[in-house]
């Protein structure tokens, strides 16, 4: 049961290497944003399913003050490009 977890993460892995792609061929500066809160929406929950793996649940709460600051980074971005970027 335990190893759900790994594969877990390494699927989640996967779909932030899919993200990383879109940020890197998308066309405008909102599908590069949208990338990025993707990629830190799976990073966040890659987090805490290797916590869980590891019973380190330190991992958690790293990953609940990641996903904090990773919220307000993109309400910056997304009131920087409703400034007109």
């Amino acid at each position: 049961m335990i190893e759900f977890f790994l594969i877990a993460a390494t699927a989640l892995g996967l779909c932030a290497l899919v993200a990383l792609l879109r940020l890197a061929l998308g066309p405008t500066l909102p599908d590069r944003v949208v990338a990025v809160d993707t990629i830190n929406t799976l990073v966040v929950s890659s987090m805490v399913a290797l916590g869980v793996y590891f019973q380190h649940f330190i991992y958690v709460d790293v990953a609940i003050v990641y996903a904090l600051l990773s919220f307000v980074s993109t309400l910056l971005f997304a009131k920087y490009l409703e400034a007109g970027a």
